[in-house]
This record gives C-alpha cells, sequence and structure tokens, in this order.
C-alpha cells in the first residue's frame, strides 16, 4: 500500500467514526467536537484530492469559524443554565430505518451510474489559476457580499457575548 492509499484510507476512517460516533453521543459539546474530526478529515481528503483551496477553506471557514462560534455558544449557554446540555436520543428505530433507505437509495443511484475518466480533458492545461480568479472576483465583482457575511457574524458573535455579559452582571 502506498503512502496516498494509506492516507486516504486513514482520513476516510476518522471521518466515518467521527460521524458514526456523532450519531450516540449525548453530549453537544462532544458532539461539537465530532463534527470538527469530521472537517478536518474531510479536508485531508481535499487535499489527497489537488483542491487545496477548498481544504484551506473547509478549515478557516467551517473548522475555524463557524464551529469556534457554535463551541463558544455551547459554552455560554451551559454555563448560564447551570447544567450541561444533553441529547436525548428518541425515534432511534424510525431514524435507522430511514438512515438505512436513503443509504439503499444511494447505492441504487450510485451502482447505475457510469463513471469514465476523461483523459483528453485531464490534459489539457488551464490559462488561469482558480483560486487566483476566485481572489480576483472577491476582491472586485463580490467585495460587497464577503464583507457583508464578514460583518454579520461579527455582529452575531458580538452579540453573543453582550447577551452573556447581561446574564451574568443580573446574577451577581
Amino acid at each position: 500500500m502506498n503512502a496516498p492509499s494509506f492516507l486516504f484510507y486513514f482520513f476516510e476512517i476518522i471521518a466515518a467514526g467521527a460521524a458514526g460516533a456523532l450519531l450516540f453521543v449525548r453530549n453537544v459539546f462532544y458532539g461539537a467536537l465530532l463534527v470538527i474530526a469530521v472537517l478536518l478529515a474531510l479536508a485531508g481528503l481535499y487535499i489527497l484530492a489537488f483542491a487545496e483551496f477548498v481544504a484551506v477553506t473547509q478549515i478557516l471557514v467551517y473548522a475555524g469559524g463557524i464551529l469556534v462560534v457554535i463551541i463558544f455558544g455551547i459554552m455560554l449557554t451551559t454555563r448560564l443554565g447551570g447544567k450541561p446540555l444533553v441529547i436525548e436520543h428518541t425515534r432511534s428505530i424510525s431514524a435507522t430505518l430511514v438512515g438505512l433507505a436513503f443509504f439503499g437509495m444511494l447505492m441504487y443511484l450510485l451502482s447505475r451510474e457510469t463513471f469514465v475518466a476523461h483523459p483528453a480533458k485531464a490534459a489539457t492545461p488551464t490559462t488561469l489559476d482558480t483560486t487566483q480568479t476566485l481572489g480576483a472576483l472577491l476582491m472586485s465583482d463580490y467585495v460587497l457580499p464577503f464583507e457583508t457575511a464578514g460583518i454579520l457574524l461579527l455582529m452575531a458573535l458580538i452579540g453573543a457575548a453582550v447577551i452573556a455579559s447581561e446574564r451574568k452582571s443580573k446574577n451577581v
């Protein structure tokens, strides 16, 4: 087994194991940590697929940004409520049946599909780097939505901190 195959199976096992464990975890904080493990494993798979920009975006935006805000919110809520957030697993049998039905449908559709490699498309060199093109578009044509999303995320973080600090000061 060569190194890329070993790394592929390693990241695949980490992602599948963490996603499977996510189904049975009861603590929300541990669930968020398992989601981070899944996202980091997927970023490793993206790197193996030569999609470095998507991998870095996956780490920065999802694992580094959104989940940190989620963990921050969970930690604030558990501190204010005084008890940890615990998820009750109800309807396990029906959820398993629905999941198996979707899995069966996906396997059926994938078994009917033919996957053909196109060596002519892979041999033609690209004239522009996709990362460079995306960066130029973000900083020119799409700068307003990009900055608006950043400001909205910052406002949400500041609002969560203000709400937590007001409740803490009222309890004292």
